[in-house]
């Protein structure tokens, strides 16, 4: 709280000196965008951006009829997802062939606000909310993510609501299909004399990609402005989730997945989720050349996962559980591991559009402050069966509370990016400023500290960036950039759990580089192409590759990623009855790969059999060390693409066909190419899936109805190793319709 009291005595200094300049006539209006709900707003605010950018509408999210949000991400270039439980409940994210794992190496925002449990001190998608609460996606990968850390080595990803309608409106939308699949999504909303709202609410339930799973989502969102005068007002928000799901945290061994590929043994492991989150945002338009918005959001996550396993190197019979006696006894006397998670966000944040002259030239600058605290708790509690829920299961020789922490983070930032015109190209310098303190107190009794340790630290980084463009006629513009890629280390990689010392881990550096060109979409015509590359000082990786039990994060020192992007939608206007329609998202990754003198230690010390990631000099033990410079990081396919075509009646019915390919990845930084019995090492082989929609109106208006197919050829693939084996989703088949009011 000292931090968010501190910010708010800075951020009206801010505005007085803001309104204080007056933008030249020369300048161009900005007056359609209020900073932190749209980052890419107008096509003039795109065809600006210093980098490689991607939106998903809403009409293209409608027409597609996507399932998940890794669906519709694999239409953006440059992104992989990897999938996990089968509906997007936890995507796995990477871009440019960063590690996907929990989606830590992407920055995720709701228009605008930051996503995650965490952003800081743990920045995994443990909770994520279904593509249906979503009007459109909108993603960044070049310089201009600086403005949105402190994650910045990969991308940002800002989730857009829908809007407030401008007249009472109202929707329904039914569906349902394989898979136990049900939806329904309704929204209703209204303005009247500059006022108005929206509530937004759904409940979605499904069963996963292997047996013994099933999720249940519910969640609601209500947005409200209110006019305070005819330059100002103030906007409200409010969200409530609830996710009650069972599904497991393991895969499968290799004879598992030999035997039936679907099976999931730990038929008792739950999984629950409930947030609440809330904003308030000021927002003003000072003159016709400026304007600041300030905004105050909070969020409280409550995450309880009882699990029998971490991965599927660990099971019931290892010496964590003696009393189990192996699989046989799974569902009565083997014990649970309760993994009760607790997590409290509060930010303030300030933000500045305008103009100042830079002398003769204006320039044109967005600015602003944060203040942002998190705090985790964090317990584990193992029971003696399946179905313990509380600490009084007795019968295990490590029943009770084995984990009691508190991890703190709080974090200033600032940030600026300019923006100045010289002749036919614009330029594009920016920096942000994080200052991060970081704390741990482990509550549990030890033997040097009777009543627990705790231990703290803090870092400065400063993040620059700059980007210019250049334009070559109408809505085609090329673009460079680059920019400093950040992320903090969590406070449990940095902070001794025994000793309250710090861990040397640094924070994860890297420098980012593009260079590209884009034709904005006229004529029905859209292409971006972009060439990158990203240089890391130090990428930071699972010291564990199976990511379970005494899993931490290492230095993983140099790696280097390159390659290209390719983006196009083709849809030229016709008045011919039938029309067709096509797109394209192609990523082709060939360099993304360890550098310097990196090592791959094995062995049977500590609980990491394969995987950690040394340099030379970090050798220890007795483990054998194998060299992997050179090799390719893991989940990082060369080539991903997504093709899609289709043919529209000019009355509005479409059909249309996608093919999504992923490709060849490793699972370990060995490389390994050998089958090893637990499934966590290996290759996962390419796959090429297919899918197809078709949407028809309705008479008299009524609405759509539509009929889609995922997996068409109901193709059984590997999607994970990291914790065993998961296959990727079954053939899905849904019929809905949506309507209108």
């Amino acid at each position: 709280m000292r931090v968010l009291l501190r910010c708010a005595v800075f951020l009206p200094l801010l505005a007085s000196a803001a309104v204080g300049q007056e933008r030249p006539a020369t300048a161009a209006a900005d007056t359609g965008r209020l900073p932190g709900v749209e980052i890419l707003g107008r096509p003039d605010v795109r065809s600006r951006m210093p980098g490689s950018i991607s939106i998903l509408g809403e009409q293209r999210l409608l027409r597609d009829r996507v399932l998940s949000i890794g669906e519709a991400l694999r239409k953006v270039s440059g992104v992989h997802v990897r999938d996990e439980e089968g509906v997007g409940l936890r995507p796995n994210i990477g871009i440019r062939g960063l590690n996907p794992t929990r989606s830590s190496k992407v920055l995720l925002l709701e228009d605008g606000l930051p996503l995650t449990i965490a952003p800081y001190g743990d920045n995994a998608a443990y909770y994520h909310p279904p593509i249906e609460r979503f009007a459109g996606i909108e993603v960044i990968k070049g310089s201009g993510q600086i403005l949105y850390g402190p994650q910045t080595v990969g991308g940002v990803i800002n989730y857009l609501t829908p809007a407030i309608p401008a007249s009472t409106t109202a929707a329904l939308r039914v569906s349902g299909g394989s898979q136990a699949y049900g939806d329904i999504r309704g929204q209703i909303g209204t303005s009247r004399n500059g006022a108005g709202f929206l509530l937004d609410a759904g409940r979605r339930l499904s069963e996963g990609a292997r047996r013994n799973t099933f999720s249940t989502v519910s969640d609601a969102t209500i947005k409200a402005e209110l006019p305070i005068a005819d330059d100002q007002r103030v906007e409200l928000r409010t969200n409530v989730y609830r996710e009650a799901s069972q599904v497991t945290y393991s895969g499968l061994t290799e004879a598992e997945w030999a035997a039936d590929a679907r099976q999931n043994p730990f038929a008792n492991d739950r999984f629950d989720v409930s947030r609440f989150g809330a904003s308030v945002a000021h927002a003003w338009r000072a003159s016709p050349m400026h304007s600041l918005r300030t905004t105050a959001y909070g969020y409280h996550i409550d995450r309880p996962w009882w699990r029998q396993s971490s991965n599927s190197a660990q099971r019931p019979n290892d010496a964590s559980d003696p009393t189990c006696g192996g699989m046989a006894n799974l569902r009565t006397t083997c014990g649970v591991e309760g993994r009760l998670r607790a997590y409290t966000v509060l930010g303030l944040e300030s933000r500045w559009s305008g103009a100042l002259m830079l002398g003769a030239a204006p320039l044109l600058l967005d600015a602003g402050v944060r203040a942002h605290v998190e705090r985790q708790d964090r317990r584990q509690i193992n029971g003696s069966t399946p179905e313990s829920r509380s600490i009084g299961a007795v019968g295990n020789v490590n029943s009770g509370i084995v984990e009691d922490n508190r991890r703190t983070t709080d974090a200033y930032s600032a940030y600026a990016q300019g923006r100045v015109t010289l002749g036919p190209v614009l330029v594009t310098p920016g920096v942000r400023v994080e200052r991060i303190f970081i704390g741990r107190q482990n509550h549990l009794p030890l033997a040097a500290a009777p009543g627990g340790i705790s231990g703290s630290t803090s870092l400065t980084e400063v993040i620059p960036g700059l980007g210019a463009t250049w334009s070559l006629g109408t809505n085609t513009t090329m673009f460079a950039g680059a920019h400093r890629g950040f992320s903090p280390p969590r406070p449990e990689d940095i902070i001794s759990n025994s000793t309250g010392g710090v861990i040397e881990l640094l924070p994860e550096r890297s420098w980012n580089y593009e260079l590209g060109l884009r034709r904005d979409a006229t004529n029905g015509v859209g292409v971006e192409l972009t060439a990158f590359h990203m240089d890391f000082e130090n990428q930071v990786v699972a010291a564990s590759i199976a990511g379970g039990t005494g899993a931490a994060l290492t230095n993983a020192g140099r790696t280097r990623h390159s390659g290209l992007e390719l983006e196009a939608h083709l849809a030229p206007p016709t008045s011919a009855r039938w029309a067709t329609f096509s797109d394209v998202a192609l990523t082709w990754v060939p360099v993304a790969q360890f550098t310097g003198a990196r090592f791959a230690y094995v062995g049977t010390a500590g609980s990491d059999v394969v995987g950690k990631v040394y340099a030379e000099q970090n050798a220890a033990g007795t483990r054998s060390r194998q060299s992997v410079t050179g090799n390719r990081l893991p989940y990082a396919p060369e080539l991903t693409a997504t093709l899609g075509a289709g043919i529209r009646h000019r009355r509005g019915a479409d059909l249309r066909v996608e093919l999504v390919h992923l490709g060849r990845q490793f699972a370990d930084p060995l490389n390994t190419t050998v089958l090893v019995a637990d499934g966590q090492q290996g290759v996962i082989d390419a796959v090429t899936l297919i899918h197809a929609v078709a949407n028809l109106p309705l008479p008299a208006h009524a609405g759509t109805l539509y009929v889609s197919v995922k997996n068409l050829r109901n193709t059984l693939y590997v999607v994970d190793r990291s914790r065993g084996l998961l296959p990727g989703m079954p053939r899905q088949v849904q019929v809905g319709v949506r309507t209108t009011f």
